[in-house]
């Protein structure tokens, strides 16, 4: 049952990146953190995520990876999380 309402938690956050880009809003609704994710230095895509996430230890491991390949510049103009996508959802979709 968990895993089911993790993949629909995954499946949430995912709508909310296809509804940010097809709406190409520039900010993140209240609650949400925009963040970009990919390997790639050119072409990543964005995710919209509660702000709880910053809480779960799982999100903060990525932030530090982030850290340490970004520090503090964030040239997407969010949080750049420097994993593959599948990575990002893995962990996500385990959060509550």
């Amino acid at each position: 049952m968990a895993l089911f309402r993790g993949l629909l938690s995954a499946k949430r956050i995912i709508g909310l990146s296809v509804a940010a880009a097809s709406k190409r809003t520039v900010s993140a609704p209240k609650g949400f953190l925009a963040v970009y994710v990919g390997e790639d230095q050119v072409q990543k895509k964005r995710y919209l995520v509660p702000v709880t996430y910053l809480n779960q230890p799982s999100f903060q491991a990525l932030l530090s990876k982030s850290e340490e390949e970004f520090g503090y510049d964030h040239p997407m103009g969010g949080l750049t999380i420097p994993c593959p996508e599948d990575t990002f959802i893995n962990v996500t979709s385990r959060l509550q």
